[in-house]
């Protein structure tokens, strides 16, 4: 992987992976294009950037995550509650979901899908009665933890499965996009630390690796800082609706590309 290549990969992760818009699905679409070899360097890369964007929820949202009272506690055990089953299926399901991982098809299909439900979620939950995290129950939290399990199919976006559920469970949808947001950062540190670890040796044995993995969070929190005040500036003016015509035209992307013959790689 050269400088540049991780840059553009850095952009797109900053971009899609708090939009409900799949970052995988746009990783596919990018790595085609920029013709990446898919090694063992590259997978960890595209997962570990993911500490750049979390980076940026803990920045923006600081007083969430960093002043202590008893509302922060409740919080953090929210967080807690809500990441636990995400961790437990990953942990118990880990080679099947990485064997969906190597499926554009799988991509495809659930982007176009996810795209149709997306047109019709503002018109399906219009009784929404939590307007503050607060007055969300452990209950309601576990609950958006499974939705978020949905996500571990590739092209079906964790945001986009999280804000869903939250809306299922009562929540706005500024409400359920925030704490979409927050639930991604116990969430992906988990699959970023995990990674990390396992591919340790990659980044100690070598010095340009380690660079470009600095360079690619650094440029990856950057853009999500814009990513996300533009998202929740978006969805109250718009709703979900622009990203499922978004999802549409993506998904339909991706399948005529592999009905063309084109080799796309996740």
């Amino acid at each position: 992987m050269e400088l540049w290549q991780a840059i553009i990969i850095a952009i797109v992760e900053g971009l899609t992976e708090f939009l409900p818009v799949s970052s995988t699905g746009h990783m596919v679409i990018t790595s085609a294009l920029l013709k990446l070899n898919k090694d063992e360097f590259t997978k960890l890369f595209e997962v570990c950037i993911q500490l750049g964007a979390i980076l940026a929820v803990v920045v923006l949202y600081w007083k969430k995550f960093l002043v202590f009272d008893k509302n922060r506690v409740n919080f953090y055990i929210k967080l807690v509650v809500a990441v636990l089953p995400a961790l437990i299926v990953g942990y118990l399901f880990a080679d099947k979901i990485d064997a969906l991982l190597e499926s554009p098809l799988v991509v495809g299909i659930t982007l176009l899908v996810g795209g149709v439900v997306l047109l019709f979620v503002d018109n399906w939950f219009t009784k929404q009665t939590i307007e503050r995290d607060e007055d969300m129950s452990l209950f309601k939290a576990l609950r958006i933890g499974f939705w978020q399990c949905v996500a571990m199919i590739p092209g079906v976006s964790r945001s986009a499965a999280t804000i869903i559920g939250g809306m299922q469970q009562k929540l706005t949808r500024n409400v359920a996009a925030e704490f979409s947001f927050f639930l991604a950062v116990p969430t992906m540190a988990a699959a970023t630390g995990y990674k990390l670890l396992k591919g340790r040796e990659l980044l100690m044995s070598n010095t340009e690796n380690l660079k470009l993995l600095l360079i690619g969070n650094v440029v990856a929190f950057v853009v999500a800082m814009v990513a996300i005040k533009f998202f929740i500036n978006a969805l109250k003016k718009y709703g979900f609706r622009v990203w499922g015509y978004y999802r549409i035209v993506v998904g339909i992307a991706i399948l005529v590309a592999i009905g063309l013959g084109y080799k796309l790689s996740v």
